[in-house]
């Protein structure tokens, strides 16, 4: 009111103030009617409330006369029960004691009665075995100490039980002896099976070990000085089967002795007896390699193999020599008789015979140490508590890791592996170039039959592929890792250097395949053996592929008979179980290949690029101007007639009917290929014929743009039907991946023959990108050019 300024906002307020006036009043009017309900409840709830008073003045006078004398009776039997409880515990407790005493007492009688006159040895055992059940507390107790003792036997249990332990200990030790010495099995077996009883199961599992160890030591050098004594150390594999004996024993010990250790001894105790045993075959094992690489003189070898210069090898590969003038006195160091025949003799030493021989020994011996590895570590996992099992790979254990048998294999046995398998090889390939033989009844005349059957090499890819593969397979039959990580890039090494180096140094040297007379084509022979080579790294690639695949994609293990043990196919992962061995000698057998393949393949093309250019290219230059000359698409109608006009001779059932020019060109390019497709091998065709093919379809898309311009609608239909009888007569049995080559050539001649719908759709989707399902081979001037061939 005080802020208004007139009489009107006097009114407004007035008004505002009455209209709240009205609401307080009916909120108060509410709040004095519900205020009547409130009342109501206040009194129900006053007489409720009377009512729960006397209730509780019952209850409580119930409680109190009734429930506290339940109560407190309860409160008294819980606490008897209670007591009852603790007492009959203690009685039990008392009770246990007692009986463990009882027992401790009967043990300790029955230990001394048993030892004494009736000397009842298992009785004795048995009774310290009951003994060591009770509880060390009771046993150390002082009520123990005060019932146990008697008259005869006054000491306490304690001392009681370990001085009849180690007296059993040392009488089960002496009699133990002295059953192995009489080799009385059973006494053995009933003692050995005692100690466990007494508490001293190391002890026996020590004295059982070197008891099995002397009987294997025993047996290993009878086997050994049976053949040492005599001649049967000459024998090829007498110190393999030696040492396929000595792993034999004690597997079999591990086998049929195994069950007994477990039962007796627990679960995995057999291991410290395989740990002993592992330790004998250290021993003996060592004694046969030494003995083996004495009598067999494999330092003296090794150093002659080191040695060995491999003349012609080196000869081969040496620039020639220009002649001396003169003659040589004789017995000159400079004569060649005189220097071929030192070195002669002095290579003539080795015998190679002797080395594969020794190889193949080794590779025995080798095979059975893996055999072995294998058992013992399939023993380990079966019975190593915290083995994977989920892990299905074998993991040596770090007792056959470390030991020295391993060692002296790996520097006596894997080491002359390699340097003996590394010169079998090249002395193989020296040997196999020395007496090469080319396939003779070859031929480049059409008329005159081949003798041999393809495919045509020489002598010398079988025999040095056929070492490559025994030493493969004798690799793998070591089951060694060690070995093919040598043994396989040697061989690699080897094929790289000496067997593909000398082909190619015929190849560069020998048969290169030169005109005498520039103009003029190479002699016959020459291009003859030069083809030869290149077969000889064609069909050499194959084989090493064959070799490789073979021993990657073999079927699966099969259990072979004994006959078939030896040569029965079986998986990588058969032959390598060890974790990562089987992924690794595939990862170097396909190495292998690969590189092989590249360098051999590198070569082959070098080959077929020198026939293309020495002997093709010479003939096909004129036999496609002649050709090409004698089709004039500039002539007039009558003429072009009359030169393309139809000729059947040679044409057979169901041929396109060809002119002139085509039936001269088929005719000149049958006698091209077919002398040199005769004696390629397929693959070296092929590689042939896509590069004489590469360079037609340079040549002949050239000479379609030459005549840009010059030629008419009808023309150009004749010259798309002449390009593609030409490529007719190229693809000729079924080659028909190599019309690749004449894309281009073809897209022209469609070009020039389209519609002009046709070539404006295409133009059309050039301009907006449009793929009309057609991979154009030429760009978008190319095809303008293309087009504008054709006089309007």
């Amino acid at each position: 009111m005080e802020g208004a300024a007139s009489m009107k906002q006097v009114r407004a307020t007035l008004a505002e103030l009455s209209e709240r006036e009205a609401t307080v009043t009916d909120r108060l009017d509410a709040l004095v009617a519900s205020q009547n309900n409130l009342k109501q409840s206040l009194v129900r709830l006053d007489i409720l409330r009377a009512n729960v008073g006397s209730q509780a003045v019952s209850i409580r006078s119930i409680s109190n006369g009734l429930l506290s004398t339940a109560s407190a009776t309860a409160q008294k039997i819980s606490g008897a029960v209670s007591r009852l409880d603790l007492e009959q515990a203690r009685v039990k407790g008392t009770l246990d004691v007692v009986e463990q005493v009882a027992e401790l007492k009967t043990c300790v009688l029955g230990v001394t009665g048993s030892m004494g006159a009736a000397q009842d040895w298992e009785a004795a055992a048995s009774y310290l075995n009951r003994a060591s059940r009770i509880l060390p507390e009771v046993v150390n107790g002082s009520f123990a100490e005060e019932i146990v003792p008697t008259s005869e036997v006054p000491d306490a249990p304690k001392v009681t039980l370990d001085e009849a332990a180690e007296s059993l200990r040392n009488l089960f030790l002496r009699e133990f002896e002295k059953a192995a010495e009489e080799n009385n099995g059973s006494r053995v077996t009933r003692f050995f099976k005692l100690f466990p009883l007494i508490g001293k199961p190391e002890v026996g599992l020590d004295v059982y070990g070197r008891y099995v160890c002397q009987g294997v030591a025993t047996r290993a050098r009878s086997n050994l000085n049976a053949g040492t004594a005599g001649s049967l150390s000459t024998e090829g594999f007498f110190y393999a089967n030696a040492m396929t004996k000595l792993f034999e024993h004690i597997a079999q010990i591990t086998e049929q002795h195994g069950g007994l250790v477990e039962l007796h001894y627990g679960s995995g105790r057999m291991l410290r007896v395989v740990e002993r045993l592992q330790m004998e075959a250290d021993i003996q094992g060592g004694i046969i390699i030494d003995t083996w690489s004495d009598d067999r003189s494999i330092d003296r070898k090794l150093t002659d193999i080191k040695s060995y210069a491999f003349t012609f090898l080196v000869q081969s590969f040496l620039p020639a020599q220009p002649a001396r003038s003169g003659t040589p006195r004789a017995g000159s160091p400079m004569s060649k008789g005189a220097i071929g025949d030192s070195r002669s003799q002095r290579e003539e030493g080795i015998d190679t015979k002797e080395i594969d021989a020794l190889l193949n020994e080794m590779t025995v011996m080798a095979a059975r140490w893996s055999l072995y590895c294998r058992f013992i570590a399939l023993k380990f996992q079966e019975s190593s508590p915290d083995q994977n099992s989920d892990d299905e790979m074998l993991r040596l254990p770090c007792f056959v890791e470390e030991c020295g048998l391993k060692r002296k294999i790996t520097e006596r046995l894997m080491t002359p592996v390699n340097s003996m398998t590394t010169f079998i090889l090249r002395r193989a390939v020296e040997r196999a170039f020395q007496l090469d033989e080319q396939p003779l009844g070859l031929s480049l005349n059409p008329s005159k039959p081949l003798q041999p059957s393809p495919p045509y090499i020489s002598s010398a890819v079988d025999d040095v592929m056929y070492i490559v593969n025994q030493i493969v397979e004798r690799s793998l039959a070591t089951s060694q890792r060690q070995i093919i990580s040598s043994v396989i890039p040697s061989v690699a090494r080897v094929l790289d250097s000496d067997f593909i180096g000398m082909i190619q140094r015929k190849m560069r040297d020998e048969s290169y395949p030169k005109a005498a007379v520039q103009g003029a084509l190479p002699p016959e022979n020459t291009i003859i053996a030069f083809l030869v080579l290149i077969n000889d790294l064609d069909l050499a690639n194959d084989y090493v592929r064959r070799i490789v695949q073979s021993r990657i994609e073999s079927q699966q293990e099969v259990s072979p008979s004994a006959e078939e043990s030896a040569t029965s196919p079986r998986s990588l992962v058969s032959l390598y179980p060890f974790a990562g061995d089987a992924f690794y000698v595939r990862n170097a057998l396909m190495s292998l290949q690969q590189n092989f393949e590249a360098k051999a393949s590198e070569l082959i093309g070098d080959g077929v690029y020198v026939v293309f250019k020495n002997v093709v290219k010479p003939r096909l230059r004129p036999l496609l101007s002649d050709a090409l000359r004698s089709i004039d698409y500039q002539m007039n109608e009558n003429e072009a007639d009359d030169v393309e006009r139809p000729i059947d001779e040679d044409n057979g059932p169901g041929h396109p009917v060809e002119g002139a020019a085509q039936s001269q060109f088929r005719r000149g390019w049958d006698a091209l290929t077919k002398p040199i497709a005769r004696i390629f091998s397929e693959g070296n065709f092929e590689r042939l014929l896509f590069t004489i093919i590469s360079y037609l379809a340079e040549v002949v898309e050239k000479r379609i743009w030459s005549y840009y311009g010059r030629i008419n609608d009808l023309r150009a239909i004749r010259m798309e039907r002449d390009i593609a009888n030409l490529i007719n007569i190229v693809v000729r049995g079924g080659r028909y991946g190599l019309r690749n080559a004449f894309v281009r050539c073809s897209q022209i001649c469609l070009i020039m023959n389209m519609e002009e719908d046709e070539w404006a759709e295409i133009q059309a989707s050039d301009a907006t990108n449009i793929n009309l399902g057609l991979e154009w081979k030429l760009d978008a001037d190319e095809r303008l050019r293309a087009r504008a061939m054709v006089q309007v």
